[in-house]
């Protein structure tokens, strides 16, 4: 899946999370001027947030040469989608990408942000799931009462993922509300669970993989099991951004998309060696290691088009849990194709 861009803390409170919303209108139009200058000249620079020992789809598209005249400006690390998109929609970065609910509930409270291109999901290889040790009491969901899982960050895709198992496995509110979810870094995660820290570690993608191949875990259940294949994760730009700078969101949109069906259409081998080249010539005294363990990124569309049932669902489990208001929002506004010319119909 901190306070500034540059910081790598996995959690914001309810206060500064209203108060990061509560200045987003005015930090947006003061990012927003002094990227344009004031002129109509559209952004060639964008700034975002990386992840350690990981290659994010534009970063992989500008390697690739897709991101044509635009650079990508690097401002610090984040594990968390919430923090990282409400960095976009403050003015601290350009783009920032995350769970899909997680967009839907920024979005219900008035930021203006539009989601452009899917960047993650579930399928048959890249999935998230939920781990205990190989001699853990832990079956059933039941078993979860009292228990604390651990993952990359609250409100978002894992937490999600967890109550939609323990209300389809028929437990109450009341005894589903016992199972405590804990901030855990991806990093830390396989650690803190063998060092019995936590009872459950939720996993994904490299860190999995390479989790399952040290042995000594076995899953509890995926998300893949629960929905199938289907993309998780957005990124979002400001509708301001994306009004004044048409030409820069096209390139970046299609870029990325270009990206995503590059990693689908080329030999594993290759694609991980792509990546672990990229790691290293940026030079951040990161581990290349768990690349070897890379599969897919998970977009179930061509070119991570967006379709609406990829919020749709969100919005309907936002609603029955009480956090968004029926007809608060609608899955039709939150996102837009029309920038992303890759697999256009």
């Amino acid at each position: 899946m901190p306070a500034a861009p540059a910081s790598t803390s996995t959690s914001t409170t309810r206060r500064q999370f209203l108060t990061l919303l509560g200045i987003s209108a005015a930090a947006v139009s003061c990012g927003t001027a002094t990227a344009t200058g004031g002129s109509a000249k559209q952004v060639t620079t964008l700034k975002y947030q990386g992840a350690v020992g990981t290659v994010l789809l534009p970063e992989l598209a500008a390697d690739l040469g897709y991101l044509g005249g635009l650079t990508l400006d690097w401002v610090g690390n984040t594990i968390s989608g919430p923090q990282d998109i409400q960095s976009a929609a403050t003015g601290q970065t350009h783009f920032g990408g995350a769970f899909n609910g997680a967009i839907v509930k920024l979005a219900a409270s008035r930021a203006q942000i539009q989601s452009v291109i899917s960047y993650y999901g579930s399928d048959k290889d890249t999935y998230l799931g939920y781990y205990v040790l190989e001699d853990s009491p832990i079956r059933s969901p039941r078993d979860l009462i009292g228990k604390k899982v651990g993952m990359n960050t609250l409100g978002a895709h894992a937490q999600a993922l967890l109550e939609i198992h323990l209300e389809r496995s028929g437990l109450s509110k009341a005894d589903a509300a016992k199972v405590e979810s804990l901030v855990v870094p991806p990093v830390n995660t396989e650690q803190a669970l063998r060092q019995r820290q936590i009872e459950v570690g939720v996993l994904s993608g490299v860190l999995r993989d390479k989790a399952l191949a040290a042995g000594g875990i076995r899953p509890l259940f995926k998300d893949f099991e629960l929905l199938g294949a289907f993309s998780a994760g957005s990124y979002v730009m400001t509708r301001r951004f994306i009004k004044e700078n048409p030409d820069t969101v096209r390139t970046f949109t299609t870029g990325v998309a270009k990206a995503i069906e590059w990693s689908r259409t080329t030999p594993r081998e290759e694609v991980i060696a792509r990546m672990t080249e990229i790691v290293k010539k940026r030079g951040r005294n990161e581990d290349t290691s768990t690349l070897q363990y890379w599969r897919s990124y998970g977009v179930a569309e061509t070119g991570g088009r967006i379709a609406d049932k990829e919020f749709q669902l969100w919005i309907d489990w936002l609603g029955e849990r009480g956090e968004v208001k029926k007809g608060q929002v609608k899955a039709t506004d939150l996102y837009t194709n029309e920038f992303n010319d890759q697999g256009r119909g």
